[in-house]
Order: structure tokens, then C-alpha cells, then sequence
């Protein structure tokens, strides 16, 4: 170092003469150095590469930022979104993918008590002999994100007692929405309250999110889009895998996919002493997405699989006989069937929408895809 002429060892002053270089680095000595606003201009020559972790879960969820993770009705988004964030928490690998291990803050803004009972599941099934504590925290409170998000923000900063949550998930959108889904102004409004969070925190703010109608994209305005960090689509498919896989990345690889299976699992019992479940996320072999053409679905049938999975999330039961597979879960013909109707694969209006019904289920369990027993059906 110079003592003298501090200036000659500043390479912003490359190239010029002594005299210009000294009275240049004198008036930058006699600027205040205090920021005093969050808007603020940095010289080229300060500007210097970061080498802070970009990832949350390497290759699927920013480290900072907001990831939009949609998909279907029961598809398994909030399922695998809460297995991933566990991992977060424990700071355990995810698939062979590092985490960025911290503080976890979960906001369910609906099904809360399932959100419960997949903690326990997930307590009963990989954290026995764990015993270290947990840094996941459960938000259990419906709110309007736009008109409460500063609410939100002050009770975790107080809550966490000087802890800084790496990521804040926020499940689903359309209940923490209080206007339109569809609305430019609404959904805007929706996207600067997820900034605030991720500016106070510097974190991952993972959104659940719904599809459109015809399943191809997110629902509502493309501004949500534009704006996240990271986009993943959930989806089952016809062999009830879960397929997770990262369609777009502002800054990371796409394409790669996460493939999983969902167990169900006894968690206790109710008031009444009947059996509560919930499920965990599985890893699956994700060599053979494809499958053999022989399982090759109608469209029909594959929505009538989805709906029996649906049906079987909603209102299963676990039922042991000599031709039931052990601990498999079932839906009773009426649950399915609802599910049916109200996902517009049978018509309630069909001359005999009973043999309609019969008719369905038949060609999938010819195809065996699926097995029943005494009005209960399960995946075969």
C-alpha cells in the first residue's frame, strides 16, 4: 500500500494522469460513505461477483425469491412442497440435491389440520431417534397476503426471536387472495406483497398455486409468471407417481424433474376412535417416466384414476382382507362416484348412470389398473 499516494494502488484511477487521479480520489474521500436509502448507485468498479449459495434446493427452488409451484386439484403440490421444506429445516440432502439449511415458516391458509397430520407423518416415519430440534413453524392463520402481509412480517421477526427464515411458503394463493386471481391490479398487488416478505428476509417465498382450466398453465394473470423466480409444475400420472419438474428458471438449469410416490400413513385416531391418515412423500425410480404401451390411457380413464385418488385422499379407508393388499387404502363406490360427477367424468343425466359407472370401471380393471372388493376400489 502507498501510503503516500493511495491513489496509485486504486485501480479505478487506471489510466490517469497523478494529478487528475490524486484530486479524483481526494473528492471520493470527502463524499459520505453512510447510505442512508435502499436507493443508491454502485460504480462499476465496486460492483463484485457474489458467491453466496443461488439455490435453496439445488436446481429446483431459488435461494432468494419467489417460486410459483402449481398444478391440479390433489396432485400432490402441497405434499411435496412440505417434504421439501423438511429437508430445508434439517438442513438433510433432498434427493441428492444440497440445501441451503435454516429456519422454516409454513403458511396454510387452508387445511390446516392436514397440514397437521402430514407433520406427524412425517415425525412417525423419518425422524425417529432424530433428536435435535426442528426449525419448522406452522403459520395456521387464513389472510388477505395483500392487506396483511406487514402483519405477517412483524410476528415472524418477533416470533423467531432473531432468527431469519430462509424460505416462507405461502399455501395457496387462492386462499391468501382477496380480490381476482384474473386481475392485472389484483395479481400485482399479490406479487409486491411477496417482494416485501422476500426483502425483509432475504429468503425463498415457494406460492402453491392452482392450474387454468385446461391444466396447462398456472390460473389467473401472467403477471405472477412474469414475476417468479422459478416456476414447477406438479402432476400425477397414470401409475399415481408424482412428477415434479422445473419449467422455468431465471437463473438456474430447467427440465429437471423430481419423481415421488405418496404412502399413506396412520397417524392416530379421532374423538370417535376411528383412524386418522395423512401421507409422506417417497422417492421413486424416475429412470422409467414412460409407460409401457399396454397402460396407455383414454383420457376419460385417466381423469377417473385421478378422481379415485382424489376420492381416497378425501374420505379413504384402510381395509384389511384376505384379497387386500396389506395396509393398502381404499374409496367406497359412492365417494368415487361423487368425484366423478363433480369432475364431469360421468354424466348425472345418463339413461343409467349406474351401468355407466359399472362400464368405467370395468375397462380400467380389465386394463388392471385398478381392483374392488365389495363396493371398495383401490389402484391395482
Amino acid at each position: 500500500m502507498n501510503e503516500l499516494a493511495p491513489w496509485r494502488d486504486d485501480p479505478r484511477y487506471g489510466g490517469m494522469s497523478d494529478f487528475a487521479a490524486e484530486r479524483s480520489w481526494r473528492a471520493a474521500q470527502s463524499r459520505p460513505k453512510l447510505v442512508t436509502s435502499r436507493i443508491h448507485l454502485v460504480p462499476f468498479e465496486e460492483i463484485q461477483l457474489s458467491t453466496h449459495r443461488r439455490d435453496l434446493v439445488k436446481g429446483l427452488i431459488p435461494r432468494v425469491g419467489l417460486s410459483v409451484i402449481w398444478g391440479k386439484p390433489k396432485c400432490g403440490k402441497s405434499f411435496w412442497l412440505f417434504d421439501c421444506l423438511m429437508h430445508v429445516a434439517l438442513g438433510w440432502t433432498y434427493r441428492g440435491r444440497r440445501v441451503h439449511q435454516g429456519p422454516v415458516v409454513y403458511c396454510a391458509f387452508e387445511g390446516q389440520s392436514g397440514l397437521e397430520a402430514r407433520v406427524e407423518a412425517f415425525r412417525l416415519t423419518k425422524l425417529d431417534g432424530h433428536t435435535g430440534r426442528v426449525p419448522f413453524y406452522l403459520m395456521p392463520v387464513t389472510l388477505s397476503l395483500v392487506k396483511d402481509h406487514k402483519a405477517l412480517i412483524k410476528a415472524i421477526q418477533s416470533e423467531l426471536d432473531g432468527e431469519t427464515p430462509v424460505a416462507i411458503a405461502l399455501d395457496t394463493l387462492n386462499r391468501s387472495l382477496a380480490g381476482s386471481e384474473s386481475s392485472d391490479e389484483d395479481m400485482s398487488a399479490y406479487v409486491q406483497a411477496t417482494d416485501a416478505i422476500r426483502e425483509a428476509f432475504e429468503c425463498a417465498v415457494p406460492v402453491v398455486h392452482h392450474c387454468g382450466i385446461d391444466g396447462s398453465r398456472p390460473r389467473g394473470h401472467t403477471s405472477l409468471t412474469g414475476a417468479a423466480d422459478a416456476q414447477i409444475e406438479v402432476k400425477r400420472d397414470s401409475a399415481n407417481r408424482v412428477i415434479v419438474e422445473v419449467e422455468l428458471a431465471k437463473d438456474g438449469p430447467q427440465g429437471g424433474q423430481i419423481v415421488s410416490t405418496l404412502e399413506v400413513v396412520a397417524v392416530g385416531q379421532d374423538e370417535d376412535g376411528e383412524e386418522i391418515t395423512s401421507c409422506v412423500v417417497k422417492a421413486c425410480d424416475d429412470a422409467a417416466l414412460t409407460e409401457p404401451k399396454s397402460r396407455a390411457l383414454r383420457p376419460e380413464h385417466r381423469l377417473a384414476l385421478e378422481a379415485l385418488d382424489a376420492a381416497i385422499l378425501d374420505s379413504g379407508q384402510r381395509m384389511v382382507t384376505v384379497e387386500t393388499p396389506a395396509g393398502v387404502m381404499v374409496a367406497h363406490a359412492d365417494d368415487w362416484k361423487a368425484e366423478l360427477y363433480r369432475r364431469g367424468v360421468l354424466d348425472k343425466d345418463h339413461s343409467n348412470p349406474s351401468q355407466q359407472f359399472k362400464r368405467l370401471w370395468q375397462k380400467l380393471a380389465a386394463a388392471q389398473l385398478l381392483a374392488q372388493r365389495d363396493n371398495q376400489f383401490w389402484r391395482g
